[in-house]
């Protein structure tokens, strides 16, 4: 019914038929017979031809205003599409952890909004479980996490490596007792846990209190596969959601928790607490930036993921 508005709107924009017709590069005659064959769909004229120049019917008038509406419209969406396509518009919702959300998304969106300042980012912190759900929803774009998932509609990116530590205080006497194979927050911000040979086993700290995450998070299902690897059964104080949480209740001298090697680079440092490599794989993992498949995937998403798995990024961030 509209597909050829623009004949109709040139004809009222210029006064007369013929003129239309040479703004549309067309001739008169296949101008008016385009005009007739709408007029027979429709059931009714749209011009009245009596008058000059010519004017419209009651049925013409309406069919102007709707389609002057349409072309408004689709002006608005082809400018719409012209900043989304050039980053002068667009939103990224990303969801991470609190520990993520506080450590690691504060220098990826920085960065990108340097390069990209009208792009909208909203962060959105929840679990693992709910942060996927929300991504299979639709309610999220990214999600960025270090568990392994592996599902036909999610696509992963590494971001960068990070290191599990064994954290506890150093009031206790296991901790004077190992402080030579020790690392302090200050040697783990330098990276020396990673070039240094220094390394404990699980073992030598099974008589202690622990402070450790539910298994629905990865770092307590890995605290959980090294307790059965060294057939140790645990003397849990609490069973916690968040890593920081166990991280502050450890450094109270309550216990020893298992703890990531970005939570000791950006927390503030805690003066008491020593922190041990354990010679294990469990405790090497990835960081990723998950995204749906099975979706449309903005243009600004699209460069938020490519900005942050750059090799310039992956290289500066492979060992936080």
């Amino acid at each position: 019914m509209f597909k050829n508005k623009e004949y109709i709107l040139a004809i009222i924009r210029e006064g007369t038929f013929s003129k239309a017709a040479e703004k549309l590069f067309v001739s008169q005659p296949s101008l008016s017979a385009t005009v007739k064959r709408l007029e027979e769909k429709l059931g009714a004229p749209i011009f009245d031809r009596t008058t000059m120049p010519v004017g419209l019917t009651e049925l013409g008038r309406e069919y102007v205003k709707c389609a002057t509406e349409i072309e408004q419209r689709e002006e608005d969406f082809k400018l719409f599409i012209n900043r989304c396509t050039n980053l002068t518009a667009g939103e990224v919702k990303i969801g991470a952890s609190s520990l993520f959300s506080s450590f690691l998304l504060p220098s990826m969106i920085e960065g990108f909004q340097n390069a990209y300042p009208l792009v909208t980012v909203r962060i959105f912190e929840n679990n693992t479980k709910d942060l996927l759900r929300e991504l299979a929803e639709g309610d999220l774009d990214i999600v960025i996490d270090n568990a392994v998932i592996k599902a036909e509609n999610i696509l992963s990116s590494e971001y960068s490596r990070e290191m599990i530590l064994l954290a506890l205080p150093d009031t206790m006497p296991i901790s004077e007792k190992l402080a030579k194979i020790s690392f302090s927050a200050e040697e783990i911000k330098n990276d020396r846990h990673r070039l240094d040979d220094r390394a404990a086993t699980l073992d030598e700290f099974s008589a202690l209190p622990f402070i450790i995450l539910n298994a629905e998070n990865d770092t307590g299902k890995r605290a959980i596969n090294l307790f059965k690897k060294h057939s140790i059964k645990p003397n849990v104080l609490f069973k916690l959601d968040q890593q920081i949480t166990a991280y502050n209740i450890s450094s109270s001298g309550m216990g020893a928790c298992f703890v990531s090697d970005v939570l000791v680079k950006n927390a503030p440092t805690s003066q008491n607490m020593r922190y041990f490599k354990l010679a294990d794989n469990e405790t090497n993992r990835s960081i990723y930036i998950y995204r749906k498949s099975n979706r449309y995937y903005s243009v600004a998403c699209q460069k938020f993921v490519e900005y942050n798995t750059s090799t310039k990024v992956a290289s500066a961030s492979s060992d936080a």
